[in-house]
C-alpha cells in the first residue's frame, strides 16, 4: 500500500515537501507571486478603469496573502509549536529570574496608589524605623531612628519594595513632632517610693507646663486623623519592681520629640533629690550597676 501511495505524483511531491521545507518554502512563494501578478494583470485588463477594479484587484490580494499564511502555518505547524514552547519556557526563566525585580515594582505601585507613606514620614518596616527620604521603583531609602530614643542614627537603610506588600507597615508620623516618651528610673529599696509619687507629678506637669497647649491640640489632630482616642498629654508616674528587686520609678509623659530627653534629665534629677532627701541616715547610699539577660 506504502508503494501504491509512493507512485502517485501527489504523494511523492508531499515527501519532498516534507522533507525539503525551505526549499518547497522559497518554490511555492516563488509560485504564488508569479500567479498573484498574471491574475492581477488578467483583472485589471477585464475591468474597465473605476471602484470596480480596485476592488476586485484588492480582494484578490487579500485572498492570496492569506493562502500563502495559512499554507506556510501548515508546512511549518512541527518547528512554530517549537518555537512556541522554547518561548515560553524562555519567558518562564526571565519571570523566574527577575521575579524580585518584578515584586519591588508592584511594590512601588502599591506605595505610590494606596500611600501607607509618603516622602518625609516616619514608617518602621521590616523592624526598622526611619524616615523615609527616597522611594523609588526598586527601593525605600530610609534614614534610620533609634527605637528607644526616637533620634537619628546616621544611618541609610535601603529596603526593597517587595517587603511593602509582604511585611507590615506602620506610619509613626505622629511621633514626628511630640512622642509618647517612657523610661525608668532605678533605686536602692530603703523607703516606701510611694511617698514621692506626689512631688514628682507635681515638677512633671510643672516642666510639660509650657508646650501644654500645643500637646492638646496636636492630641486632637493626631486622634481625628487616626478616630480614636488613646493619648494622655497628663503625666503618669508609677512604681513597680524588677527581677533584682530593686525599685523602678516609670515615667511617661507626651512631649516635643526635640525636648525628650531635657525633660527625662529634668525629671530625673527630682526623682534623685526627692529619694535622696528622705534616705535614713544609717543607710549608705549605693550605686548599683547590672545588666539584664
Amino acid at each position: 500500500m506504502q508503494e501504491f501511495w509512493a507512485s502517485i505524483p501527489i504523494a511523492q511531491m508531499m515527501l519532498f515537501v516534507n522533507e525539503y521545507k525551505f526549499l518547497s518554502s522559497i518554490l511555492l512563494l516563488g509560485c504564488f507571486v508569479l500567479m498573484k501578478q498574471t491574475v492581477v494583470r488578467l483583472l485589471r485588463r477585464r475591468y474597465q478603469r473605476g471602484a470596480n477594479k480596485r476592488i476586485a484587484v484588492n480582494s484578490f490580494k487579500n485572498i492570496i496573502n492569506l493562502a500563502v499564511l495559512l499554507l506556510f502555518i501548515s508546512l511549518w505547524s512541527g518547528e512554530l509549536q517549537n518555537l512556541a514552547f522554547s518561548i515560553a519556557a524562555f519567558m518562564v526563566a526571565i519571570v523566574l529570574a527577575t521575579r524580585e525585580f518584578i515584586q519591588c515594582f508592584l511594590g512601588y505601585l502599591y506605595a505610590i496608589s494606596a500611600r501607607p507613606f509618603r516622602v518625609g514620614d516616619w514608617v518602621q518596616l521590616n523592624n526598622v524605623s526611619g524616615e523615609v527620604v527616597e522611594l523609588d521603583w526598586a527601593k525605600v531609602t530610609v534614614l534610620e531612628i533609634d527605637d528607644q530614643s526616637m533620634d537619628y542614627t546616621g544611618k541609610h537603610l535601603y529596603i526593597p519594595n517587595s517587603l511593602i506588600v509582604t511585611r507590615t507597615v506602620t506610619n509613626l508620623n505622629f511621633l514626628k513632632r511630640y512622642a509618647i516618651h517612657q523610661f525608668k528610673v532605678t533605686l536602692e529599696p530603703h523607703s516606701n517610693p510611694y511617698q514621692i509619687v506626689p512631688q514628682l507629678l507635681d515638677r512633671a506637669r510643672h516642666h510639660c507646663e509650657d508646650f501644654r497647649d500645643v500637646a492638646e491640640r496636636y492630641k486632637g489632630v493626631i486622634e481625628r486623623q487616626l478616630d480614636t482616642e488613646f493619648i494622655d498629654i497628663e503625666p503618669d508616674i508609677s512604681v513597680e519592681t524588677n527581677i533584682y528587686g530593686k525599685y523602678e520609678i516609670c515615667v511617661s509623659l507626651f512631649c516635643p520629640a526635640e525636648q525628650k530627653h531635657h525633660i527625662q534629665q529634668k525629671i530625673t534629677a527630682d526623682i534623685f533629690l526627692h529619694w535622696f532627701e528622705q534616705a535614713p541616715a544609717l543607710v549608705p547610699i549605693t550605686s548599683t550597676i547590672y545588666a539584664e539577660h
